[in-house]
């Protein structure tokens, strides 16, 4: 990268981290549900990341998705 290149990189990267900061710290914000959802969703995908292997449910009660015509279930597309 050249020189100009970098500075409006470092501008741009300063600026999205004092948003991000104010965002954090605002009176409105509520960051400690967020935290504690991203916690959540973090743990289920783990667990059903594992859950072949450990033998652990997969946390989600879903069984099929479907879309249209297309069914995506445990018995495969139909």
């Amino acid at each position: 990268m050249n020189a100009a290149t970098e500075a409006i990189v470092s501008i741009a990267t300063a600026i999205v981290g004092v948003a991000i900061l104010a965002v954090l710290v605002s009176k409105n914000s509520n960051t400690s549900n967020v935290i504690t959802s991203a916690g959540s969703a973090f743990s289920q995908a783990l667990g059903t990341a594992t859950g072949p292997v450990t033998g652990g449910s997969s946390g989600y009660p879903q069984t099929s998705f479907t879309q249209g015509n297309l069914t995506l279930g445990a018995n495969g597309i139909y």
